[in-house]
């Protein structure tokens, strides 16, 4: 990797990282009792998971949950330290790390195309799924309920992720428009089972390789020896 990539992807990094904490600024929404708020934080995660891959993706997420980690007040609310991790939410925040891994991964494997039903299922896999994960579990350990009933008061959160997933994909598809390559495709792991795939992502059935190679009729062959 060239000085000038590695400049351009930890630019990229830190971006997507005071995104994420920009996201946070204009504070929380409480909802229940379990002390989860609503945050635009987890569009954040998703952005970066989507538009920079499971690698930078995470590694931009990583930072954010770092710095709030070590006491920077970029969570909403302006708080951050051990504390908020130890509380309700922390479950939640190491989860983001989880969630921008599985978008960057499967994101990557939906490229260059980047149809949108797929990528929206492919995000909200990772943006809701992956995690609540963590994140509810740890909310039923650290405010001492069943893991049934933490299930159930996270479900008030659907609405607002389903629509924080439609934005990641609408904007993440324009941006793989604009700039195609800033995430490098790869392939299924099946794909090497039934095939391989092209420059163009496009799968090529492994009966291709078994066919005969056929002459190049530009090339003619002296029989006269």
């Amino acid at each position: 990797m060239s000085s000038r990539s590695t400049v351009r992807d930890l630019a990229q990094i830190a971006v997507f990282a005071a995104l994420i904490a920009g996201l946070s600024l204009p504070g929380a929404i409480p909802i229940g009792s379990l002390g989860v708020p609503i945050t635009l934080q987890t569009l954040g995660v998703m952005l970066a998971g989507a538009i920079l891959g499971p690698r930078k993706g995470t590694l931009a997420v990583t930072t954010y949950v770092v710095l709030a980690l070590i006491g920077l007040p970029i969570l909403p609310g302006g708080r951050g330290g051990l504390g908020v991790f130890v509380g309700p939410t922390g479950g939640y925040l190491l989860g983001f790390i989880l969630g921008a891994f599985v978008i960057g991964w499967c994101t990557a494997r939906l490229l260059p195309r980047y149809s949108i039903l797929p990528a929206l299922l492919v995000t909200a896999i990772g943006g809701i799924l992956a995690i609540y994960l963590v994140g509810v579990p740890w909310t039923a350990v650290t405010v001492g309920i069943p893991l049934d009933a933490a299930a159930l008061g996270a479900l008030a959160f659907i609405p607002g992720d389903l629509i924080k997933v439609v934005v990641t994909v609408l904007v993440a598809s324009a941006v793989h428009r604009a700039w195609p390559g800033i995430i490098e495709p790869k392939p299924w792991p099946w794909a090497s089972a039934t095939g391989e795939t092209d420059a163009s992502g496009a799968t090529v059935g492994p009966e291709a390789s078994d066919r005969p190679a056929v002459a190049d009729p530009s090339v003619q062959q002296d029989d006269r020896s």
